[in-house]
């Protein structure tokens, strides 16, 4: 079985982003999930999942996502999901995660709004 799926972690002044090339499914999902875990958040920091270049998600690549979501509360930062292509964008919308996930068209516009923690 061939996995689908390059992940690329890098660090903005705003905190980690990670950019998902290829399919986020029950194949690829567990080395989302290692990468997750091995970031190191802290207060304040934004997490960023770049899924401009997804080309499919299924929904074990949805709960890797909502374990994102938890994960970053957990370390009291926040979490936004950028460029999110149309199908994964209508299936969030059907199941209300919408309404949960912040987007933003770009990776560097989030990295544009996110604002520091005032001390």
């Amino acid at each position: 079985m061939t996995k689908h799926l390059t992940l690329n972690t890098r660090t903005t002044s705003a905190g980690p982003v990670i950019e998902l090339t290829g399919e986020l499914d029950h194949h690829t999902a567990p080395e989302v999930r290692a990468a997750l875990l091995a970031l190191r958040l802290h207060p304040g920091q934004q997490l960023v999942f770049d899924l401009g270049a997804l080309t499919f998600c299924d929904s074990t690549g949805i709960t890797v996502l909502i374990a994102a979501r938890n994960h970053a509360l957990a370390a009291e930062a926040s979490i936004v999901l950028a460029a999110v292509p149309d199908r994964v964008s209508r299936i969030f919308r059907i199941v209300g995660l919408d309404q949960v996930f912040p987007t933003c068209p770009t990776a560097q516009d989030a990295e544009a709004a996110w604002r520091p923690p005032k001390d």
